[in-house]
């Protein structure tokens, strides 16, 4: 019962210096207010972009190894140079991995010959990316149909003249009519639409996203170019059951092979997986939360004086209170859980309001831009703990000078 009451009264004391001093409080937590708002909002627009980065490399595939040239990454001391001559992934590489490797799913090649025009009748999409691939496209991109279906095995094997068509594309082609059956006219030959993918939106990464692209079987692309020359990638995606690591080790054995490098000769060849991007947005989301939260907290630490400075205000206005509370029988600990808690909860209001508004503008967004920004509990939670702690270390100086008045001096002051 006298926890309840410590409780019930600090709160009211604390509620009684925001209703009698308006403006004092006001100035004093809004320091706490701008604080809790930087932590929490910097956290909250990383993990924001964090989620929209990781759908984006999602759907280049989590399973997924890709064989290039040249490893990603950049800056710094990234030996470009050294990796431009390295020879393009070749067919017959794409052929010894279907042949030899015993831990995939599914195997492609790929090339993308991009700023291509594609017209139907008067209408015409320009700037467009005609994808050409081997077959497992599928498996290694997860493909969802508005309307149609993937090539057959034998029009991926065969070449024919057929293609698929991304919303976007689909849309700009055919604005008011179905695509189905129709032959548009790219890359120099008549080809018919067999299927349409459904909207992905767009992605925060260049090229993922499948709704600007025209896919068209391999075989098909390679009676036009000489498909080596495009930029090729090979994309391996692994079966389940095999750790990445194993996987990119077999990999590589049977590449080195191909190529026939000796031990001592370095790869001539970049597998590149999904996680290399998320290691590096780690360290980059990493710094920036690091940085919000320092700043935060020196915003708050500024609003802590200023929550301190009301808490003298309070002891010096309730020092005749204080002695009379004492000469009733008031332990010191009493007074001193009295003031702390009061300092807290001047404290948990301010950053209570950052929070709100944290909140308000993240359903402007969301309601407005279509945006779904991501506040997490555990974020919110740290908030909570350092307007909590501000507020300790805000009200300790106060709190124990009130505790030590002398009742008698405390009962005589005015």
């Amino acid at each position: 019962m006298m926890v309840i009451r410590l409780l019930y009264e600090s709160v009211g004391f604390a509620l009684s210096a925001l209703r009698e001093n308006k403006t004092r409080t006001f100035l004093s937590l809004i320091g706490v207010t701008i604080g809790i708002m930087t932590i929490v909002g910097i956290f909250s627009a990383v993990n924001t972009l964090r989620a929209n980065l990781e759908a984006s490399v999602e759907k280049l595939g989590s399973r997924s190894i890709y064989i290039q040239k040249q490893p990603w990454g950049g800056g710094g001391e990234y030996p470009w140079w050294k990796y431009q001559s390295r020879p393009n992934p070749s067919l017959r590489d794409f052929e010894q991995i279907k042949r030899r490797s015993n831990m995939t799913d599914g195997v492609c090649y790929e090339i993308y010959l991009d700023g291509k025009v594609l017209k139907y009748d008067n209408n015409a999409v320009e700037n467009a990316y005609i994808a050409a691939s081997t077959h497992d496209f599928y498996k290694i991109r997860t493909l969802e149909f508005a309307e149609g279906r993937y090539f057959t095995d034998a029009e991926s094997e065969r070449g024919t003249a057929t293609v698929i068509l991304g919303s976007k594309v689909a849309q700009g082609l055919f604005p008011n009519t179905s695509a189905l059956g129709k032959k548009i006219f790219g890359a120099g030959r008549r080809l018919t639409v067999i299927g349409v993918l459904k909207e992905e939106g767009e992605g925060m990464l260049i090229d993922v996203s499948l709704d600007n692209i025209a896919i068209i079987p391999l075989n098909l692309a390679r009676n036009l170019v000489n498909v080596e020359e495009y930029g090729p990638s090979i994309i391996v995606k692994a079966l389940d059951k095999y750790p990445l690591d194993e996987v990119e080790s077999e990999l590589r054995g049977i590449l080195r092979s191909a190529h026939r490098l000796s031990p001592t000769q370095e790869d001539d060849f970049a597998l590149n997986q999904t996680t290399i991007i998320t290691q590096q947005l780690d360290q980059m989301f990493l710094m920036v939360n690091t940085a919000g939260l320092m700043i935060g907290i020196f915003s708050v630490l500024v609003g802590g004086f200023g929550i301190a400075n009301i808490m003298f205000v309070s002891v010096k206005e309730r020092t005749n209170l204080i002695g009379i509370q004492k000469s009733l029988g008031a332990k010191n600990y009493f007074i001193l859980s009295q003031f702390l808690i009061e300092s807290v909860v001047l404290c948990l209001i301010g950053g209570l309001v950052g929070l709100g508004i944290i909140y308000f503008f993240a359903l402007l967004l969301q309601l407005g831009a279509g945006v779904a920004i991501v506040v997490k509990l555990n974020e919110v939670l740290i908030a909570i703990l350092v307007s909590t702690a501000i507020g300790l270390i805000s009200g300790i100086i106060p709190a124990v000078m009130a505790s030590r008045l002398d009742p008698v001096e405390a009962i005589r002051s005015k």
